[in-house]
C-alpha cells in the first residue's frame, strides 16, 4: 500500500496537475489539505475515472481535506466533533484496506502570542483528544498531512532563520510530540535519518530557489506499521514547474 499525503493549496487551481500526478504515482490512499473548495467544485469525476473513491471535508476559499482509496472507504468521520464551534474543516479520517486513515491540516499560527497561534495549540490538544476516543495504538494506523511543524533541528534548512516561529518554537514541537505520545513514529525518519530533506518552501522570497525549506509535512503510523515500512519519498517534482503548491508531495510504502 502507497500511502501518499498533499497539502495541494487548492484543488481548483491545480486540478489538472494533481490528476497527473495521481495517475503517474498511482498511490493507493492519498490524503489531502488545503482544498479550498466545497464539494460541488470538487473533481469527482475525473478522480472516479482513474479508479478512485473520494471522502472530502471541504470549505470554501480556505481549509478543507480529503481523503482518496483505490476501495471504498469504510467509517468515515469528518471533524473533531468535540462539540466545539468551529468552521474550520480540518480532520477526515476513513479505514482502508485494514488501515486507519487520517487527514488533517493542522493550523499554520500566524504569528507567535496571536489568536491563531492560540488555536493551533489547542487545536493540537484536541486532536490529541480525539484520538484517544476514536483511534487505538494497537491497531494498524496512519496520520497524514500538514501539521505546520517541524519535528527538529534537522528539518529546517536554516534554523537560525526559524527557531523562534510557529513552525519551530518548542511549544510548537511539545504539542506535536504529544500526538506522538499516543503510540506513532514519523514513518520518513525509518529510513531517512540525515538533514536536508524538505516538504515545503515559502513562495515568499523564492524559499524553494533558496532551499529555504521545512518538513512540516508528515505521515505519523502506529506500531503495527513499524516494521512493515518499505520506502519513503519527497516528490521535488511536483515543486517545481509551473503554478505548483508550496508543499511537495510525500509517501509511505506499507508491505503486505
Amino acid at each position: 500500500m502507497r500511502i501518499a499525503s498533499w497539502n495541494v493549496n487548492s484543488i481548483g487551481a491545480r486540478q489538472d496537475r494533481f490528476l497527473n500526478w495521481l495517475e503517474a504515482a498511482s498511490p493507493d490512499v492519498v490524503c489531502l489539505q488545503e482544498l479550498k473548495t466545497e464539494g460541488d467544485a470538487f473533481p469527482w469525476d475525473e478522480i472516479g475515472e482513474l479508479g478512485y473513491y473520494a471522502e472530502i471535508l471541504g470549505q470554501k476559499s480556505y481549509n478543507g481535506v480529503a481523503l482518496l482509496a483505490r476501495e471504498p472507504i469504510e467509517d468515515v468521520r469528518r471533524g473533531l466533533a468535540d462539540g466545539i464551534d468551529d468552521p474550520q474543516a480540518r480532520l477526515i479520517a476513513g479505514r482502508i484496506g485494514g488501515v486507519h486513515v487520517i487527514s488533517v491540516y493542522v493550523p499554520n499560527g500566524g504569528e507567535m502570542d496571536s489568536d491563531k497561534w492560540i488555536y493551533k495549540l489547542e487545536w493540537y490538544a484536541r486532536l490529541r483528544t480525539w484520538l484517544d476516543r476514536h483511534a487505538r495504538a494497537d491497531e494498524p494506523l496512519a496520520l497524514c498531512g500538514d501539521f505546520n511543524v517541524a519535528p527538529e533541528d534537522r528539518d529546517v534548512r536554516h534554523m537560525d532563520r526559524w527557531r523562534d516561529t510557529v513552525l519551530c518554537t518548542p511549544a510548537a514541537r511539545a504539542a506535536l510530540r504529544r500526538i506522538a505520545d499516543f503510540g506513532l513514529t514519523d514513518s520518513f525518519r525509518l529510513k531517512e535519518a540525515e538533514a536536508g530533506h524538505h516538504t515545503w518552501w515559502d513562495y515568499r522570497n523564492l524559499g524553494f530557489q533558496k532551499d529555504d525549506g521545512l518538513r512540516i509535512d508528515q505521515i505519523w503510523i502506529t506500531e503495527p506499521l513499524v516494521a512493515r515500512v518499505a520506502a519513503v519519498h519527497i516528490d521535488m517534482e511536483e515543486r517545481r514547474g509551473e503554478k505548483p503548491s508550496d508543499h511537495a508531495p510525500i509517501w509511505t510504502d506499507i508491505t503486505d
